[in-house]
């Protein structure tokens, strides 16, 4: 997803443009109370992570909600082959959205791939969801996006 073709990159861009008839003023608001609000509305998550796409960090969004899916697998074959999946793609070095988390987390999830349990990624997902919390909420509550959403929302709330 480019600017281009980002429904909230056009809204920011246009200001004529009416947002999604369901993203309401009191869900706008609501993403500014806390990180858990954000997360928990309906399109919070979706803003959220055409935000960081924007900026270039969307790897950590990507991990978390890969986790809580991953969490959810019942069958050993599929969690098995889904752990490799995340290995591969954010916790080998060098990976193509490759997340920052310490060394022996890693070597943890190193360890525990060959029997991935449902909790094998949690503290790696953990440590994603601090550096969310503490580093791009904040900058997103700051950012051109959420504030025009919000001036938006408040204009078509009149």
């Amino acid at each position: 997803m480019n600017r281009r073709n980002c429904w909230i990159c056009k809204l920011c861009r246009d200001k004529s443009k009416r947002p999604l008839s369901n993203l309401t003023l009191e869900e706008v608001l609501q993403w500014a109370q806390s990180f858990e609000n954000l997360m928990a509305t309906k399109y919070g998550p979706v803003v959220y992570s055409a935000y960081l796409k924007m900026e270039h960090s969307d790897e950590n969004i990507k991990f978390w909600m890969a986790c809580e899916m991953y969490k959810k697998i019942d069958s050993r074959g599929s969690r098995i082959s889904r752990a490799k999946k995340l290995y591969r793609i954010y916790i080998q070095p060098d990976s193509p959205r490759e997340i920052n988390i310490d060394s022996s987390t890693r070597e943890a999830i190193i360890r525990n791939i060959q029997e991935p349990t449902q909790t094998c990624f949690e503290e790696a997902q953990k440590t994603v969801y601090m550096h969310m919390v503490m580093d791009s909420y904040p900058r997103f509550l700051k950012s051109e996006m959420y504030q025009e959403l919000l001036k938006t929302t408040q204009s078509n709330n009149s």
